[in-house]
């Protein structure tokens, strides 16, 4: 392999994307899009809210109607005294979002049945709330059944929301006040963009050889040039590119935190910090992620201890976020992402020489992109156990290491551990590429026919 010609490709590929207006735009818009990422999640939970609903309820038990309050969402009606039939021939006329019935009051059982008629399904929320008001109305019924006097004050008194203070041990033995949500938020974001990334620099490694290929530029290209020449090339081509735009992104948002630091002034920046742990609840009840792991969220806290606790929760964050290794998680992301996407690109590549056009690649991008899309899940709930078998594996295995071990990374990973992940996927990258790189010998110059695994697998036994 020239050197030389490598060199003079991968600056060709260089140029050619960088000049595009679409990498201007992504560089550019890119700090400000992750930076709405984290915004509209809070804003669209806020926004989509029902409002305004008018319900009916007809309140056969007799308990329930005092525990439907009206709220900004829901506007509460009693029609106890209204016959059900009548209710639902009028249903319309009524202009009623939804018609509520309890049953009569079960002595034995102690509850009541509920249900809710309305001409468009339920929202959650609106159903939410009525279970809410109802098993209230429930549980203050059979409290009152015990006839022991003060039960209520003594459940209250009873229940207890003690604030855990996690600190971290280094070997010397000192101690240092640490916040697990950081350490998951950050967990998520690498994974998220790292996924990102592979997946779509891989991709346009492979839209470039379908390109060349489908219009024929490639058989010029292979008249000066070797075939695999053409293919590194173009791998660390696009690299070069992605890295680019990676280490400018890490520019720019650095210089917009600045920019917003300096023109708001600490005091809201600190106000606003001090709002994470409220942020990250709702991030973590969006992603299916038991709350009780954040905050203890739902359960009665005095206004003493909510004040008491918010300086806590705020050092914690502020001293985890400043006892981060910026330098480690920037050196492994690089690595991790070098590798991983060579990895990936050149298996792309092969199959970007195979085809005629992206319709084509479906069957054949399967057993790639089955790997990835596996290492993304892990990775995604990897915070809830970092040293678990599933997650040790999936940092370990090449195919789903780059992804997952980025995920760990924040909760600290010994080093043989990384030594072996790196080597392993070094290797893999290595064999892989010499595989890919005898496909794409002989498919760069295939026309005219819908390439099969049967096929691949010839190739690969042609010397």
């Amino acid at each position: 392999m020239n050197i030389r010609t490598v060199n003079v490709i991968i600056a060709r590929e260089y140029l050619t994307k960088v000049r595009k207006k679409s990498f201007l735009l992504t560089t550019f818009l890119g700090p400000i899009f992750f930076a709405a990422l984290c915004i509209l999640p809070s804003l669209i939970m806020f926004m989509a809210e029902d409002t305004g609903k008018k319900v009916g309820v007809v309140d056969e038990s007799g308990i329930v109607m005092p525990y439907m309050t009206d709220s900004e969402q829901i506007d509460y009606t009693d029609y106890s005294d209204v016959p059900v039939d009548t209710l639902k021939n009028r249903y319309f006329s009524l202009d009623l979002d939804a018609l509520v019935i309890i049953s009569k009051l079960d002595t034995a059982a102690r509850t009541v049945s509920v249900s809710a008629y309305s001409q468009k399904p339920l929202s959650v929320d609106m159903k939410d709330a009525l279970s809410a008001n109802v098993n209230n109305a429930v549980e203050e019924y059979r409290l009152a059944s015990y006839d022991i006097k003060g039960l209520k004050q003594i459940l209250e008194d009873v229940r207890v929301d003690v604030p855990v203070s996690t600190y971290t041990m280094d070997d010397s033995g000192q101690e240092k006040i640490t916040s697990s949500e950081v350490y998951m938020i950050v967990s998520l974001v690498l994974s998220v963009i790292i996924y990102m990334f592979i997946a779509m620099f891989s991709a346009m490694v492979m839209q470039s050889v379908i390109e060349e290929k489908s219009t024929r530029v490639v058989e010029v290209l292979i008249s000066s040039v070797n075939s695999l020449e053409l293919m590194f090339g173009k791998i660390v081509g696009v690299a070069a590119v992605a890295l680019t735009q990676f280490f400018l992104w890490i520019v720019l948002t650095a210089v917009i935190v600045l920019g917003v630091g300096s023109f708001i002034g600490m005091d809201a920046v600190t106000a606003s910090a001090s709002m994470q742990g409220d942020q990250m609840t709702m991030m973590a009840e969006g992603l299916g992620v038991d709350p009780s792991m954040m905050d203890q969220t739902g359960m009665t806290v005095s206004p003493d201890m909510l004040a008491a606790s918010s300086d806590s929760e705020l050092s914690a964050v502020m001293s985890t976020l400043a006892g981060l290794n910026y330098g480690e998680i920037l050196l492994c992301f690089v690595i991790y992402f070098v590798l991983g996407y060579l990895l990936y690109a050149s298996l792309f590549a092969a199959i970007g020489s195979a085809v005629e056009n992206e319709a084509d690649t479906q069957q054949l991008q399967m057993p790639v992109t089955i790997p990835l899309l596996l290492a993304f899940f892990i990775a995604f709930y990897a915070f809830k156990a970092p040293d678990s078998q599933v997650v040790f594996w999936g940092s370990i295995i090449p195919f789903t290491s780059p992804i997952v071990m980025l995920a760990r990374i924040p909760f600290g990973v010994p080093f043989w551990e990384l030594a072996l992940s790196v080597g392993l996927l070094l290797l893999t990258f290595v064999a892989m590429a010499y595989i890919s790189a005898k496909i794409y010998k002989v498919g760069i110059l295939m026309y005219g026919k819908k390439t099969t695994f049967k096929d691949l697998y010839k190739w690969l036994k042609q010397k």
